[in-house]
């Protein structure tokens, strides 16, 4: 895999019916917002996005209110115009496995678009979220009658594929110490020649998203300090002082 490869299944994943009270907006801006910052719409022709625009409603949500949950049916495609939501699911144990992050133009719910289906998954807004959604009927009209979109769709879940399968070779082949050393390195961002990175969750979401606990990733990130692969600035920030070095922990 590619430096630039990885970088990029990071920032798709965070390097999507609640019985929670939420409040519907009607404000065309943020109908625009979401038409705007979404791949799989913002290719289309004015008259094109006003016409999605029509059907689409907004949504917000409150940090820590849920979006769905897994066994709520799926009948929507939900859009992130701002804010961001954490999807995860839960073992039988009731461990959680952090799946990705959606920031704004990222999607869920998709599945919905091709078969009837519950959630199998939990969606939260993981701070105050703007969301546009857009019902599994109007959403296949479009689809049909333009077909453009449906190409943006396909190009979008197979990228999503390609990185869940990453994400489930890791797990399978690489220790703990590779996958968090892997994470910090796709963290950094492309040709600006920094080696300070934020990381874009706290410590219990990266412990989610690595399949470890939040007490590991502190121990290993302590460890690669000491080897003098790292410096933590803060909680979030940390300075690579040695990427070679951490390629190969």
């Amino acid at each position: 895999m590619s430096k630039k490869d990885s970088k990029q299944d990071i920032r798709k994943n965070g390097c999507n019916t609640s019985s929670h009270t939420h409040h519907h907006r009607d404000k065309s801006d943020s109908q625009a917002s979401c038409i705007s910052v979404v791949p799989i719409f913002n290719h289309l022709e004015e008259e094109q996005m006003d016409e999605i625009m029509k059907v689409m409603k907004s949504i917000s949500y409150k940090k820590g209110q849920m979006v769905y949950r897994e066994g709520d049916t799926s009948n929507a495609l939900y859009v992130v115009s701002k804010g961001k939501i954490r999807i995860y699911r839960l073992s039988e144990s009731g461990k959680e496995q952090l799946l990705r992050i959606l920031n704004p133009g990222d999607f869920t719910g998709e599945l919905a678009l091709f078969r009837e289906s519950i959630h199998e998954a939990y969606a939260e807004a993981m701070s105050n979220t703007d969301v546009c959604m857009i019902s599994k009927n109007d959403l296949q009209e479009f689809l049909l009658k333009y077909p453009t979109i449906s190409l943006k769709f396909l190009s979008e879940l197979s990228n999503r594929l390609e990185t869940l399968e990453k994400q489930t070779t890791r797990f399978t082949t690489e220790k703990v110490d590779a996958r968090l050393a892997l994470f910090l390195a796709e963290c950094m961002d492309d040709g600006e020649g920094s080696m300070e990175i934020e990381l874009p969750m706290n410590r219990k979401d990266l412990a989610s998203y690595l399949g470890t606990t939040p007490e590991t990733v502190s121990r290993k990130l302590a460890d690669f300090e000491n080897e003098g692969y790292i410096k933590q600035k803060t909680s979030r920030k940390i300075e690579i002082l040695n990427l070679d070095g951490l390629l190969l922990v």
